[in-house]
């Protein structure tokens, strides 16, 4: 059996030392540090970018304009309104605090509907039933006049002297002596706004 050549004496050195060296140009190459962690670094899964956290500085704006209707607002229920007006002593016309009541009812709902308006004149009990009469209707008219002077219609209006007839407050105490407090209170003019009568039924139309 023939074998390999035989290998002179004078090399067999020679080869035993390039053996290894060939051997290890065979083997795969080994990564080096830097390689190594330059692959780590592309091979590890990429991180979703985190989203940018929401800045409390940023005023949001509304897409509403203020100047925008929302929408329809409830119409207000009307109701009767009723409102006394004090009159000082022998006084016909209502004075500074009595003018200021009556600015306020020409601002009402109800009073803006242009519904009727019942005025009554009262009195306290000095003087005659006559004159205490004639006295509840001039500051009833006053209250009328004042009124109408502001635009309301005087078709609206209605005045009902009822002179000393309907007193709130004893006029006299119990021991028959004036009661100042209580006349003060009976000289007085109470109004009355009721709302607007609806609007008369339409009638059927005759079918032909």
């Amino acid at each position: 059996m023939r074998g390999l050549p035989a290998i002179p004496s004078i090399l067999a050195p020679a080869a035993l030392l390039a053996a290894p060296l060939l051997l290890a140009g065979c083997q795969p190459s080994q990564p080096t540090s830097d390689d190594a962690t330059e692959a780590a670094a592309t091979d590890a899964p990429r991180s979703v970018m985190a989203e940018p956290e929401a800045d409390d500085t940023i005023v949001k704006k509304s897409i509403i304009r203020a100047e925008v209707d929302g929408g329809p607002t409830d119409t207000p229920v009307l109701e009767p309104i009723q409102v006394v007006v004090p009159y000082p002593a022998k006084g016909a016309k209502p004075d500074d605090a009595g003018k200021a009541l009556l600015d306020d009812l020409l601002t009402k709902p109800t009073f803006l509907a242009a519904g009727p308006i019942t005025i009554w004149g009262h009195s306290d009990s000095r003087g005659s039933d006559a004159e205490n009469l004639a006295a509840s209707r001039r500051r009833a008219e006053a209250a009328r006049d004042y009124l109408e002077s502001k635009g309301v219609a005087k078709e609206r209006i209605t005045v009902i002297p009822l002179g000393e007839s309907r007193p709130i407050a004893p006029n006299r105490k119990l021991d028959g002596s004036d009661d100042p407090e209580g006349r003060a209170k009976n000289r007085r003019v109470e109004i009355k706004v009721d709302i607007p009568a609806p609007p008369p039924a339409a009638e059927p139309q005759p079918s032909n």
